[in-house]
């Protein structure tokens, strides 16, 4: 009677109110049991039907990669949506927080919620937006040769590259292994810098104007989110001249131009470009 709202399942177990159980149950217990029902009724909230109807929106980070990818797929087809910033350094990473989670049980951003879906992973929502509307502009070839030869690409980066100088990778060798901010930043060149000498030769073999010839694929939706980490990292590009020219074509180009990091919502005043 006292209660004139349909109770959570964290509620039915009284874990909104930590004073009934303190004294059957440790504090941990009690923590651990409300992430546990906060992430359930977070899962419960989305709502498919009501989804499918609404504009996507896209939950990124301004100066993740794997977002930046995304942005640049979006900006590319035209397909308009919504931005919700994800502080991944915040209060410990709002990408932590249940109700995030209960969107992408990875921690990660990019999460695209569209069609009535949600979707994880960078590389499979290009391909979603690529296969689910493919009247607007491509990113991958018709001929299948050409189709995986791009892969192949995208693969040095997303695969091969990118993984292991990401932010989690980071921190642990920071805080777990103990090593300090010169061996991370040198951490981060080195794979950087190998990922993108097998770019390189896959481009003296294939490349045009862009990295597969003279259409813009998925290959360079994600070479220049890895080249602005380059240039976080301050690797030497010297060594990567067809990079170097791909590069400076594709960002005189307006949807990578749009997502660009420094122009996003969530981008500090700092950086942002005036």
């Amino acid at each position: 009677r006292w209660m004139a709202r349909p109770r959570t399942g964290a509620e039915r177990f009284g874990l909104t109110y930590p004073g009934r159980l303190a004294s059957f149950l440790p504090r941990a217990q009690i923590q651990s049991a409300f992430l546990f029902f906060s992430v359930r009724e977070n899962c419960r909230l989305l709502d498919p039907a009501a989804m499918s109807a609404a504009k996507p929106v896209l939950y990124s980070y301004f100066r993740s990669s794997c977002s930046f990818r995304v942005r640049i797929a979006l900006a590319w087809k035209g397909i308009d949506y919504d931005y919700r910033a994800v502080h991944l350094i915040k209060d410990g990473g709002e990408h932590h927080t249940p109700e995030y989670v209960a969107r992408n049980p990875m921690h990660e951003v990019p999460t695209l919620e569209i069609d009535g879906h949600t979707l994880i992973q960078s590389t499979a929502i290009i391909e979603y937006l690529e296969e689910s509307r493919p009247d607007l502009p491509k990113l991958l070839p018709s001929d299948p040769a050409a189709r995986a030869i791009v892969r192949s690409m995208v693969e040095t980066i997303a695969s091969d590259t990118q993984p292991v100088q990401n932010l989690r990778v980071l921190k642990y060798l920071v805080r777990t292994l103990d090593r300090s901010d010169e061996e991370k930043q040198e951490w981060g060149r080195h794979w950087i810098a190998n990922g993108l000498r097998g770019l390189e030769c896959l481009l003296a073999k294939y490349a045009g104007k862009y990295c597969y010839g003279d259409q813009v694929t998925v290959a360079d939706v994600v070479l220049v989110p890895q080249l602005y980490n380059a240039s976080r990292f301050n690797v030497d590009m010297s060594e990567f001249p067809i990079i170097q020219r791909i590069a400076q074509e594709l960002n005189e180009l307006d949807a990578f131009k749009a997502a660009h990091p420094h122009v996003q919502p969530d981008c500090p005043e700092d950086l942002r470009t005036k």
